[in-house]
């Protein structure tokens, strides 16, 4: 496998350098008023690191008294990780699943969901050579997901859905993202579902392409939600807001002309971010346009039960969880975004 990813050194090599130590954060010391924020090297995540960067140039103009809040981005290389380290408190808030979120809610963990992150950005891959082009095509084929939790398998379920197929046609294997191109370079997988960059560096690559993508199929598809510990919200609310205010500010920015994607592909290229190749997250900024978007980013309750009774089809999530146990609306209501001085 080594021989494999080190052939396409051009290719993977922003990706796999991913793989920095977990909880990796933007800044070595943290300040007073400062909240470590942990996320994926995804694009589903790509609000947070503009988040960071426009609230620390905030900081530098700010009127003399005004709040000062730092926002410290903290890479994990997978759900699981992340996860933990929310639940043990290491982090107070995070970029998660959001069945994932509905789950661990529903067991007691004090977290709740406050703000969207994005809109669509999951696609399907296969390889340029394979025949397939539909999914009953797959029938018996290696398929990766990152995670049962993850809202990418439960598009590739609807997907399977519509081709009158189940789930126990394919073999499903969990794999981190990161992975997942070299896997099917490799033809370890005949095929892999999750959220970009990941697909888009096999395409841009020249070697896979698009399956099926959420912006065809589920455009109004969520997956990553800002999602903060109970504590945080009672002991720091200001700080809570001024977060959502500053992801909501970010979404519209990304939204709003290519030279601000082009920014933000800047951002999250360097090693505190993403520390990915530029020309990857410039592909899903491009190809298409509204491959990811992060414009709209309204809580939508509906948009949240479906997502429940997906879950509860896969056998992810047992019963139903009400609204109120992993949602807390309050400072999406009171949201005005913030500017982005970018």
């Amino acid at each position: 496998m080594s021989s494999l990813i080190l052939s396409r050194r051009a290719v993977l090599q922003g990706l796999m350098a991913a793989a920095l130590p977990l909880g990796q954060s933007a800044c070595t010391q943290h300040k007073e008023n400062a909240l470590v924020v942990g996320g994926l090297p995804v694009t589903c995540n790509l609000t947070l690191p503009v988040a960071c960067v426009a609230r620390a140039t905030s900081n530098g103009t700010a009127a003399a008294g005004a709040p000062k809040f730092a926002f410290e981005y903290s890479k994990y290389n997978g759900w699981p990780e992340i996860k933990e380290s929310l639940m043990a408190g290491r982090i107070q808030a995070a970029y998660m699943l959001a069945p994932l979120v509905m789950d661990l809610a529903d067991r007691g963990i004090p977290i709740k969901i406050v703000s969207l992150g994005h809109r669509s950005g999951a696609v399907i891959m296969v390889r340029n050579d394979s025949p397939y082009q539909n999914f009953r095509q797959l029938a018996g084929r290696r398929v990766a997901v990152p995670s049962r939790f993850a809202v990418d398998y439960l598009f590739l379920r609807r997907m399977l859905a519509e081709e009158d197929m189940r789930i126990e046609q394919l073999e499903i294997v969990e794999m981190p993202p990161p992975d997942m191109p070299a896997a099917l370079y490799a033809n370890a997988v005949d095929a892999y579902c999750t959220g970009e960059p990941f697909g888009a560096a096999a395409q841009s690559a020249g070697y896979a392409r698009p399956l099926r993508m959420t912006r065809d199929e589920w455009p109004k598809y969520i997956c990553c939600v800002l999602t903060a510990r109970e504590e945080l919200i009672e002991t720091n609310p200001a700080m809570v807001q001024d977060l959502v205010n500053h992801v909501l500010g970010a979404g519209v920015w990304l939204d709003q002309q290519p030279a601000n994607r082009e920014k933000a592909v800047q951002i999250a290229a360097t090693p505190p971010y993403f520390n990915q190749d530029p020309k990857i997250i410039r592909f899903v900024m491009q190809n298409p346009s509204d491959r990811v978007t992060y414009g709209d980013l309204r809580m939508i309750r509906a948009e949240f039960e479906e997502l429940m009774q997906l879950s509860m089809q896969a056998g992810t999530i047992k019963h139903p969880i009400p609204y109120e146990k992993y949602v807390d609306e309050r400072f999406a209501r009171a949201a005005k975004p913030a500017v982005i001085p970018l």
